[in-house]
């Protein structure tokens, strides 16, 4: 009898409820128990997962690898996916695989390089993929150098801090004042110059930001599953253009892909991003974990979080190719249950009348995650 894998994710992304339901679904039907832990009470990978804690706050990264290190053998964990404090436990990977624990995670030279994206433009660039021209950024100057550079040049600028995952921080750069303008509808990326300027004149410290043209779609972001052999066993695209998103195997994002995910050994499961410079696909970010959009690829009939189990495993899953491309799709908010909690503070006494209330179903659900709709 084949013994059950039991994977643990460690306070992630509210869409790898999707990634969950796919490790249980598996192609082997091989029997999957799933841990999660994660700071949020109402995260709702902690009420998709067969058991779930809540992550002790205040950690230092040395400390949390002590902490995920006693995770792994009291909850006898075959394959961790770490995103918190990623390049700490992967230093210590002997250390996991020691407790009986294989780390779904490329190695610490690899995890370290992408930490910083001057570094990983620098370092992408030496190996001939195309990236946009960027300044990193500390102090008011060379904001405003950067800046002034990139719109002679007929360019928008934009910046986002230097390290840092997904759209946190990014901005970009107008030379329209602000007005009321700014505070009608829904909050917007764009930041009148001259106020970036005032807040890092007033900063008690220097920031550390890169400063780019802002990039056009599609924006493409491929996928990739590679072994510790560096030999790349899955490259799909999924394409991005306004509401409108799709698939993609066209060489001119996979090539680069390859070349960065093989190169710089992005073991297990990367995602590797691309936007448009002029009339060329330019490097955008890499990030050295499984994609929130992951999932998605399930629409093309492959379930690559298994296919990354097995290969964490030990087991090669061989070449991953789709055996179709699935058809457009947008994605749209849905429902997720939420394990049931006490609220920490509730109405004792009434302070005054009450509009009448049908109550809620004591199952009560919130929206959490996406899932895609064809278009």
């Amino acid at each position: 009898m084949v013994s059950r894998v039991r994977v643990w994710l460690n306070r992630t992304y509210a869409e790898n409820v999707f990634f969950m339901d796919q490790l249980r679904r598996n192609p082997s039907d091989r029997a999957v128990e799933i841990h999660a832990t994660h700071g949020d009470p109402d995260s709702p990978v902690l009420a998709a997962a067969d058991t779930a804690e809540l992550e002790p706050e205040g950690l230092s990264p040395a400390a949390y690898v002590e902490y995920a290190l006693d995770q792994c053998r009291r909850r006898s964990i075959d394959v961790f996916v770490p995103r918190l404090h990623q390049a700490a436990i992967v230093a210590h990977r002997a250390d996991f695989a020691a407790a009986g624990t294989a780390l779904l995670a490329p190695p610490p030279e690899a995890v370290a390089l992408f930490e910083d994206k001057v570094v990983a433009y620098e370092a992408v660039q030496a190996i001939g993929v195309p990236v946009p021209p960027w300044w990193r950024v500390r102090t008011v100057d060379e904001l405003v150098a950067a800046v002034e550079e990139l719109e002679g040049a007929g360019h928008k600028a934009c910046f986002k801090p230097a390290s840092g995952a997904g759209g946190v921080g990014f901005r970009v750069v107008t030379r329209t004042p602000f007005s009321l303008t700014h505070l009608t509808g829904f909050p917007g990326p764009y930041v009148p110059l001259d106020l970036v300027v005032e807040a890092l004149r007033s900063a008690d410290e220097p920031v550390n930001w890169i400063v780019m043209p802002r990039l056009e779609q599609p924006e493409v972001s491929v996928d990739c599953l590679t072994g510790r052999d560096n030999v790349l066993r899955m490259a799909i695209g999924r394409t991005k253009n306004g509401r409108r998103r799709g698939f993609t195997l066209h060489e001119q994002w996979l090539e680069p892909a390859r070349r960065i995910a093989e190169g710089f050994g992005l073991h297990h499961l990367s995602n590797v991003q691309f936007r448009m410079f002029g009339d060329r696909p330019v490097l955008m970010d890499v990030n050295t974990r499984p994609a929130g959009g992951l999932h998605q690829l399930a629409l093309c009939g492959v379930n690559a979080p298994w296919a990354a189990v097995q290969l964490a495993l030990g087991e090669d899953p061989g070449t991953v190719e789709p055996p179709f491309l699935g058809q457009d799709y947008t994605v749209v908010s849905g429902a997720r249950p939420l394990r049931p909690v006490t609220l920490p503070q509730q109405r004792t006494a009434e302070t005054g009348p009450l509009l009448p209330a049908v109550p809620a179903p004591a199952d009560a659900v919130e929206p959490a995650a996406q899932a895609p709709l064809p278009l």
